[in-house]
């Protein structure tokens, strides 16, 4: 079994805390920013599919929140805000590939472990789906405890919360 990764930091935006997760791809910017902004492609490796164009201002009921699209500047930047939290894609081009920052702002910094161990998963699909691989979120969420634990300790954060949650989603499956 491979070493479970943690790549996200635990950071302050406008006073708020958010999550950021950095990672150098061997793409193109515009292969990246498809994989990000196309519905088909996103449903491959992101948590959930959105109908998006996207354009600023659109508008999606999730999982029984609001998402709202704030920003696009494709290929560089989409941003949107999902249950007053804003994320986003930015995107650079860096030689050979470029470089995605993905950022979550969170309401409730205890559940950073959490909620980074979520976002470390479902980011570990997008590798293999820009080279044409499938990667189900069973296989990526195999060692969620491992990097949860991991985060926690970096974060220095309450483990509790996000061992409940999993022992929680183990019973539902």
């Amino acid at each position: 079994m491979t070493e479970p990764t943690a790549y996200g930091t635990l950071e302050t935006i406008d006073g708020r805390s958010a999550l950021r997760f950095e990672r150098t791809l061997a793409h193109p910017i515009e292969r990246v920013w498809r994989a990000a902004s196309v519905p088909a492609e996103l449903e491959r490796w992101f948590p959930a599919a959105v109908d998006w164009t996207p354009e600023v201002g659109e508008t999606f009921e999730a999982a029984g929140a609001t998402l709202e699209v704030t920003e696009v500047d494709a290929p560089h930047r989409l941003a949107w805000v999902y249950a007053g939290q804003p994320q986003s894609f930015e995107l650079t081009t860096q030689e050979g590939g470029c470089r995605l920052i993905f950022t979550h702002v969170i309401d409730d910094p205890a559940l950073a472990a959490q909620t980074a161990t979520g976002w470390e998963t479902y980011l570990s699909r997008l590798e293999p789906h820009l080279v044409g691989e499938h990667l189900s979120e069973e296989a990526a969420h195999e060692q969620w405890a491992e990097i949860h634990e991991r985060y926690a300790e970096r974060f220095g954060v309450d483990p509790t919360p996000g061992r409940r949650f999993a022992a929680a989603l183990r019973q539902v499956t």
